[in-house]
């Protein structure tokens, strides 16, 4: 009989991930000396090489890739022993594992953490940040228990669940503030300024400018906030999503505006395992961002809005 521990799994499991002993003890939170000891066990215990040992990264052996996917199904299946141990509380408790894009996570996750925060406080809330396809990955390989992106993923293994629409709102230098709205044709035009290859919301711009690429874009940034700020500048125009309007313009000389109808827009929702025993939980907690969602949108947190360009126009006008 093989004797290995859920431990070694685990720290095989961060290696395979990471690539680099440095980088996945540090995740594991223990010494690199201490990581290399167990993998060294779990190699004598499997009868076989795991790891390729370079200078600087790690490659699994073959056998090292095999007995990866299996590693993997044991660690999913021991995570949903204590799903489904959880689920069978009448009330919203332990450790919850969210994921959620960069194009989300600045704006909605402080109110999201703050009604779950009050409504179920013995919630353990652990937050993800990253692009789509790894938090995809990581949701349906059960390293998260949910995430909130953009839908649709079209992920045959995973629920999606719908909350919210938003528009994608133009943002221009200040002195275009009150001048007509250009069309979507226009925009090819100009000097589109994006988000990185990676970001759904670089490709939901692009598809309503009817857009392969950008042949005048002069930066690829990896946030909305350089975007608006290189706006401000006077580099270029830029897309950003309603909720982001109120946090990313308040400093920056920019003018704000709605397209004309249909206005361009994308669906957030939250995705989760179809075998997850937390289905019920999860839906609670959908509940939850949707409300939240909400209560930004009821304050007035995002949407076109007087910037400091605008009220400088206005004081010029009188």
């Amino acid at each position: 009989m093989i004797n290995v521990t859920l431990r070694q799994l685990r720290y095989f499991d961060a290696l395979a991930r990471h690539g680099h002993f440095g980088r996945a003890a540090e995740a594991c939170a223990i010494s690199q000396p201490a990581l290399s000891m167990q993998i060294r066990e779990l190699e004598e215990a499997v009868g076989g090489v795991l790891i390729e040992r370079g200078a600087r990264q790690v490659a699994l052996t073959r056998f090292g890739e095999e007995l990866l996917h299996r590693v993997r199904d044991i660690l999913r299946s021991v995570d949903e022993l204590g799903d489904f141990a959880r689920a069978s509380r009448d009330r919203l408790a332990g450790r919850l594992r969210v994921g959620m894009i960069p194009t989300i996570a600045p704006y909605l996750l402080p109110k999201v953490i703050e009604n779950l925060g009050r409504l179920h406080p013995e919630l353990d809330i652990h937050v993800r940040e990253t692009l789509t396809p790894k938090l995809i990955k990581e949701v349906a390989d059960g390293r998260l228990d949910t995430a909130i992106v953009a839908l649709p993923v079209s992920e045959p293994s995973l629920i999606e669940v719908a909350l919210f629409s938003e528009s994608f709102l133009l943002v221009r230098p200040g002195e275009y503030a009150g001048t007509p709205v250009p069309s979507s044709e226009s925009l090819r035009e100009m000097r589109l300024l994006l988000l990185e290859e990676g970001h759904c919301f670089r490709d939901q711009a692009l598809s309503f400018c009817n857009m392969q690429s950008s042949p005048r874009e002069v930066l690829d940034a990896s946030s909305l906030s350089t975007l608006v700020q290189m706006v401000g500048a006077g580099i270029g125009v830029t897309l950003i999503p309603e909720m982001a309007v109120a946090v990313e313009t308040r400093s920056a000389r920019v003018a704000v505006s709605r397209f004309r109808n249909p206005q361009p827009s994308r669906t957030i929702g939250m995705v989760w395992r179809k075998t997850s025993p937390l289905a019920g939980q999860l839906q609670q907690i959908s509940e939850v961002v949707r409300l939240s969602a909400d209560a930004l949108r009821a304050t007035g947190n995002g949407g076109a809005r007087e910037t400091p360009a605008k009220r400088v126009a206005a004081a010029k006008r009188k």
